[in-house]
This record gives C-alpha cells, structure tokens and sequence, in this order.
C-alpha cells in the first residue's frame, strides 16, 4: 500500500534529501515567496474565487495567502510570523505627500511609494547616514527585539499548522537581514565605503544586528517549541552578474556574523532545525561559504544570473543543500506564453527533483507585472511532472 503523505510530513523527507509522493510547494509560506497583492486578486478571480484579499507586507506589498488557496493550489507550507512590537519606536505612518505613499518602519527608515503606478516600497532615507563612531551605533533607539506582543499566538499558529492541518511551517523572522538592514541604516554607497576605511563602524552595525536577531530568535524559537522545522535567515550578496563585495570582503566582514548566528539558532531550536537563507543574485562563488557558516536551505536560486544554472548548482551542492525556488525565470513568468512557461518550468522540476531537496516556490516574489494564466501554467507543470 502507497504511502499517505502530509503536506507535514512530505516537507520533512524532502529536507531530509528523500524522495517523498511529491515535490513540495510553497507559495506565501516563505515571505520572500510570495505573490504581490495585484497578481494575487487576479489570480484568485482566475480560480474563481472571491477577488478581494489583504495586503500581507506593506513594504513589499505583498497578498496574503489566505486558507481558501492553500486548499485550491494545494500549498503545503504556512507562514508563522510575529506581530508587531507593542511599542512602536520609530515606526510611523506618515501618510500622502507630493504625490508618495511615505512610512518609517521600527529602525527608523524611511520608504515611499508612489500613489499612482506604485507596486511595492523603497527605500527614501536612511537614518544612520551620518554614523561614524562606535557611539553613533549604540545611542541609536534601536527596537526591541523581544517585545512581547512579537510572540503572542506564535505557538498556537504554528501548533494550528503541524497538528490540526498537517502542515509545515516556515518560521519569520522579525526583519530582513543583518547586512542588507546594516546597509539600509547607513545607505549603500557609505557602508561599502565604510567596508575599506571604516572596518570598525561596520563592526559595530554587524554587532548590533547579531545582537538583535540572537535575542529574537532566543524568544521565538522558545515560543514555538519542539515542532520548529524552518527559519527564515537572509542577506542579498549578489547582483546579476557577482557578489556585491569581493568574496574576501565578504568573508572578512559578514560571513562571522552568519556563522554565528546560524549556530546560535541551531544550538537554541528545541528539535532539529532547517536554516533557510534567502539570497538573491550570482552567488554561486559564495555559496561553499555558506554552507560552511551552517545553511541548510538556499533561496531563491535566481536562474537568470550568472553560474546559477540549476542543474550545476543540483550536482555540485545538492548533497549539501535544499533548493527552496529556482522554478522558473522570472522574466518568463512575467513576459513569456504559457507555453513557454511551462517548458521552462518542466526544466526546472527535472533539474532539482531528483533525489529531493527541492521545494518547489517563485524565483523570489510573483510580481505585479506576472498574468495569473502563467501562474497556473507554471503550478500544472508541477502538477504534472512533480511526482516522484
């Protein structure tokens, strides 16, 4: 008799580099693959379902994946995220001016949009621009990372998930990560220059945000308890052509601190824990590194850069890593046919399938620009070629 998967427990074997009934999807469980809220209400209405649906990240302005598609697209992976923080710092609305949607988030940048024609937030003003000192680092209010209200109903969401609905589930982190938020505190052209003549005021960012994230995770991984399976870590090393620092750059001055929080996080995790690490671009060259800081999961495989070619990347790392993404080329998703689509998607599914490790999820988020006939064509690829 075949066996009966969960969506649980066919996370779980592919993880574990087994092959299970089927290669598993994820659409909105992982943030950072997820579904723009304009694509999602075309979308849904192609599914016939009822349109309306919630802006999930203001930022990125992502859709809430909400049960009804979970059940329709059988997704097998929920999202955990905390709340947030009771007290709210820095954060702010700051309403419509001059023709922009303008907010300030809890560590004090600032992001707009604009009203019309605007898909997702960007970065307007950076709050540590001027920072030079170790000084200028520690009287900054930064947030409190283990604000109460954060972990409010996280147990019971991610008991609600594996239990009652047989799922997996991804859990958040409470904001992006630790290099790329460093270079949004100061603005990117100071912290690469601060990189070569300013090594110890990087130190200090780098300190702070490890601080930062260690006493967060301590927390949540202390709320959810024993059936933590995923948690979500992050930090966009590349461009579409390389890495955005020399790779000894890299390892000089970032890498230590993904070392030691992954260990951290897997030293506090209650039960074995998956690091998934989100990094866009031409990374290939940095990935060994990466593996070695203690990545156990890579997202999310941008294929259209250069080296990421899925079925050299499945030979030389998928003993080592799992690939959550790399499904199909965004620039075909958006702009090609649905034959196309399909074509390249069955490509991808072969390429990564084999032996697991592979859940199957968007090359980042769906944008706004994607035709819901392509996001169905791409998800009947998988039905049709996914099974093991």
């Amino acid at each position: 008799m075949a066996k009966q998967y969960s969506s649980y427990r066919r996370v779980k074997e592919c993880l574990e580099h087994k092959q299970p009934d089927k290669v598993p999807l994820d659409l909105g469980g992982a943030l950072v693959a997820g579904i723009n809220v304009h694509a999602l209400r075309r979308l849904r209405k192609l599914l016939g379902l009822d349109e309306d649906c919630a802006v999930w990240d203001t930022i990125t302005q992502l859709g809430k994946i909400t049960d009804d598609i979970i059940e329709k697209l059988q997704i097998d992976i929920k999202n955990v995220s905390p709340n947030p923080p009771a007290e709210k710092g820095l954060a702010r609305n700051l309403g419509k001016t001059d023709g922009y949607y303008g907010l300030i988030d809890e560590f004090g940048i600032e992001y707009r949009m604009p009203v019309q024609g605007g898909h997702y937030y960007d970065i307007f003003k950076s709050p540590l621009r001027d920072a030079e000192t170790i000084q200028d680092v520690e009287k900054y209010p930064w947030p409190d990372p283990t604000d109460c209200n954060r972990f409010k109903n996280l147990k019971f969401e991610a008991d609600q998930a594996v239990i009652n609905q047989k799922k997996a589930y991804f859990l958040e982190r409470m904001s992006a990560g630790m290099w790329e938020n460093a270079m949004w505190m100061t603005g990117y052209e100071k912290f690469f220059m601060d990189m070569i003549a300013n090594k110890k005021l990087v130190h200090a960012m780098m300190e702070k945000f490890l601080e930062i994230k260690c006493r967060y995770w301590e927390k949540a991984l202390e709320a959810v308890g024993q059936n933590v399976m995923v948690v979500s870590t992050a930090d966009d090393l590349g461009t579409r052509d390389g890495l955005l620092v020399s790779l000894d750059l890299y390892k000089q001055l970032i890498w230590p601190y993904h070392k030691k929080l992954f260990s951290f996080i897997k030293k506090k995790a209650k039960s074995k824990v998956y690091i998934f690490f989100h990094c866009d671009g031409a990374i290939k060259e940095a990935i060994p590194l990466l593996i070695e800081a203690g990545i156990d999961i890579l997202n999310p495989v941008q294929v259209n850069c250069r080296g990421m070619d899925t079925l050299q990347l499945k030979k030389e790392f998928g003993r080592a890593l799992t690939f959550w993404g790399g499904s199909c080329d965004n620039h075909i998703l958006s702009f090609g046919t649905t034959q196309e689509v399909r074509e390249e998607t069955k490509k991808r599914i072969f390429d990564l399938a084999p032996g697991g490790g592979f859940i199957f999820a968007p090359i980042h988020i769906i944008q706004s620009s994607v035709p819901p006939e392509n996001i169905l064509a791409w998800w009947e690829t998988l039905q049709q070629y996914g099974n093991y």
